[in-house]
């Protein structure tokens, strides 16, 4: 049997900046994450803007800005 792979992607990723005026319009699923680091520690936010979702995690004092960043994304994917 020949192997055969579908390597299309079931999903688009558009990347907004920011700046002034409104985003554009966006059909599907929007995410809105968020990682920080304060004085208490480091945590990531996550915004579902189609599913009215929110999610804090709290990450303690050792994790990195981008750990956080990462961790938010895999939020949204679960």
């Amino acid at each position: 049997m020949k192997s055969v792979f579908n390597v299309e992607p079931k999903y688009w990723v558009t990347l907004l900046t920011r700046g002034p005026g409104n985003p554009p319009a966006v059909n599907g699923i929007v995410w809105f994450t968020d990682g920080s680091r304060t004085v208490e520690g480091t945590g990531a936010g996550v915004y579902g803007q189609s599913a009215d979702k929110k999610l804090s995690i709290s990450l303690g004092k050792h994790a990195t800005v981008f750990q956080a960043e990462v961790y938010a994304i895999l939020a949204c994917v679960h």
